[in-house]
């Protein structure tokens, strides 16, 4: 077991101590959600103590409202710090963008030019003929051979025109998402 799967039995008898528990401060919560239980500072103790202890969740939401303003305080360094890696993750983003505008402007090679309006072409020339009905996909080879084309189209467009931060998180948050139940026929 591990601080993290703490955070759920612990964010429904105390929310703060849940959340802080689950992430970098863990550890540190953890030994004074211990101490208040007279556990040891292991997340297994712990665990068993909330499982076996009536008196579990009266401690630990003890803890909560008497550190309230210092667990504040973390979880507002904790926000800070997931906001300043994602920032720098975007600067990296961007800087590695500007490197490839760079070696274009300056390189005044016209190699990968052709070869990505080669790979454009040959994708959409695909996807016409098979549209069209010229071409048929139906054996696992074609189907492999069509998908590395269009994963191949998918890195030039990127590398022209950047690929997008915002359907990358777009995505995590779907990932995240609950369920949609499916309307029934009744």
């Amino acid at each position: 077991m591990d601080w993290k799967d703490l955070a759920g039995p612990l964010a429904k008898i105390a929310p703060l101590v849940g959340t802080l528990i689950g992430g970098p401060a863990g550890p540190l919560i953890g030994g004074l959600v211990s101490a208040a239980l007279g556990t040891e500072a292991t997340p297994d103790a712990i665990h068993q103590a909330i499982q076996t202890d009536p008196e579990a969740a009266v401690k630990v939401a003890q803890i909560e409202s008497d550190n309230r303003v210092h667990m504040q305080t973390l979880a507002v360094q904790a926000e800070g710090n997931r906001l300043a890696a994602e920032t720098a993750a975007i600067q990296a983003d961007a800087a590695d963008r500007d490197s490839a505008r760079r070696r274009e402007s300056t390189v005044q090679d016209k190699t990968n030019r052709n070869l990505a309006y080669l790979v454009v072409g040959s994708f959409l020339a695909l996807v016409g003929g098979t549209l069209l009905g010229y071409s048929h996909v139906e054996s696992a080879l074609a189907g492999t051979l069509v998908g590395y084309l269009s994963a191949k189209c998918e890195q030039i467009i990127a590398y022209y025109f950047g690929s997008s931060r915002g359907s990358d998180k777009k995505t995590d948050l779907l990932a995240q998402a609950p369920a949609i139940p499916s309307a029934g026929n009744g």
